[in-house]
């Protein structure tokens, strides 16, 4: 949710066994070359169209499910949020309020993914470049918050997903296709906002246009300014209760469709600020296309390998997807604070190869669908793909692009024989698929 799906360009992921050679030509193969007139998940088939444009690398990471994997370090983190929300808030009786969803299907349309959360029409997270799409009506999530418009119908008031996201982007140490989040929603009745306040609150406010930068023109500033401060008062106690009393942080005034005020949590962790979490009051269009049109609320939005990986000293995000004990086995027998800091496992010198060529005139060409094809190519091999130069030619008007990729593998060292293989695969696939012209 928040900035971090709605940039252009954004964040994030993975990594598992591929050998290279046959197995990578062959999963790409069966990518570029499936006869299939439909997209199989979990058993139920979906009509391919225009706009399909998932891979079957993709699908091959649903179900995983990392945040459910016990002994995980990306479970270990989602504990540490979930245990905030049931301590921190309860009711009457003394048991939790909040609901926490951890195995929503990441498939929806396209509506929850945008309309339902005002999206406008031409954002370019719409984009058939920016998001995976089974067909025109439905996709992968791109966010949890594409969930939230469904609960708030059921009658949910208080509730965080958890879930693993899927985004076509560049490729570098803190970026990956697929990545999790959660998203959490806190709803008020004006009598929960009277019992916060101490008094008598009007929700809403007599002139429906008063609506300014600090405000939605729906709600009353009394009401605006309790919720408000209430989002912020709990997620600084989330963020003091994962890194510590002591952690330093400030907030940023934002945009985002879904709600108003929007804000970012920054904190500063080990001498660098950290964008930690997106939020803000929920859109009233929103709480009254769900049914809840009488309630103010507020929501918010993380990613759970953008906490983790300083939390835990990770530095590369491929390491969440690794099956190396090596890796896995130092979030056994954590001390009692939950804190560790990651020895690395990959000590491998990196292999760095360029590819420069002209993009083709026939067909628009897009960087993300270069950067997933060497993903899908070089699968963990690949650390970072890069664009370093661009040039025109100035009579024939041609465009060049050069970019580096990084090759290194986290568990040996890799032949320059071997990486000329799967440069070799990007290469022709490359020219066959996207159209580009080898310089």
């Amino acid at each position: 949710m928040f900035k971090q799906q709605f940039n252009t360009r954004v964040y994030f992921f993975r990594y598992f066994k591929v050998r290279i050679g046959y197995t990578i030509e062959a999963t790409y193969s069966n990518i570029s070359c499936s006869a299939s007139k439909s997209v199989v998940v979990d058993g139920k088939s979906y009509i391919r169209d225009e706009y399909t444009n998932v891979t079957p690398k993709i699908l091959s990471f649903i179900g995983i499910n990392n945040h459910n994997r016990i002994g995980h370090p990306l479970n270990l983190f989602k504990q540490r949020l979930v245990n905030f929300f049931y301590d921190h808030f309860r009711g009457r009786t003394g048991n939790p309020i909040f609901s926490i969803y951890n195995e929503i299907s990441p498939v929806v349309t396209t509506n929850e993914n945008f309309d339902s959360l005002l999206v406008p029409k031409d954002h370019p997270s719409r984009n058939k470049t920016d998001s995976y799409y089974l067909n025109k009506t439905h996709m992968l999530r791109a966010h949890c918050t594409a969930h939230q418009s469904e609960l708030i119908k059921m009658g949910l008031d208080n509730f965080v997903i958890f879930g693993d996201v899927y985004r076509r982007d560049e490729i570098d140490a803190t970026h990956y296709p697929v990545f999790h989040q959660a998203d959490g929603v806190h709803i008020f009745t004006p009598n929960e906002l009277e019992l916060i306040n101490g008094s008598n609150v009007n929700v809403f406010d007599n002139d429906k246009n008063n609506s300014n930068n600090e405000k939605q023109g729906v709600y009353s500033i009394e009401a605006n300014n309790i919720v408000t401060n209430h989002l912020k008062n709990t997620l600084v106690a989330m963020i003091k209760k994962v890194f510590g009393e002591e952690i330093e942080y400030r907030w940023v005034s934002e945009y985002f469709p879904f709600t108003h005020p929007s804000f970012e949590l920054e904190i500063n962790y080990n001498g660098q600020w950290i964008e930690a979490l997106g939020c803000g009051v929920i859109r009233h269009e929103i709480l009254k296309n769900s049914g809840a049109g009488n309630r103010i609320g507020w929501a918010f939005g993380l990613g759970l390998e953008r906490l983790a990986m300083p939390f835990y000293s990770i530095p590369d995000i491929r390491l969440f997807w690794s099956k190396d004990s090596g890796f896995l086995n130092q979030f056994q027998n954590l001390p009692k604070d939950g804190r560790m800091k990651y020895k690395p496992i990959s000590i491998y010198p990196q292999c760095i190869n360029d590819i420069s060529f002209w993009l083709p005139k026939e067909k628009p060409f897009c960087s993300n669908d270069f950067y997933e094809l060497v993903g899908n190519c070089g699968g963990p091999l690949i650390e970072q793909v890069k664009l370093i130069d661009q040039f025109t030619h100035p009579k024939t008007g041609n465009v060049s692009h050069c970019y580096r990729i990084v090759y290194r593998h986290l568990e040996k060292t890799l032949t320059q024989a071997e990486v000329n293989e799967v440069h070799k695969l990007i290469e022709t696939n490359a020219t066959k698929i996207l159209g580009i012209k080898l310089r």
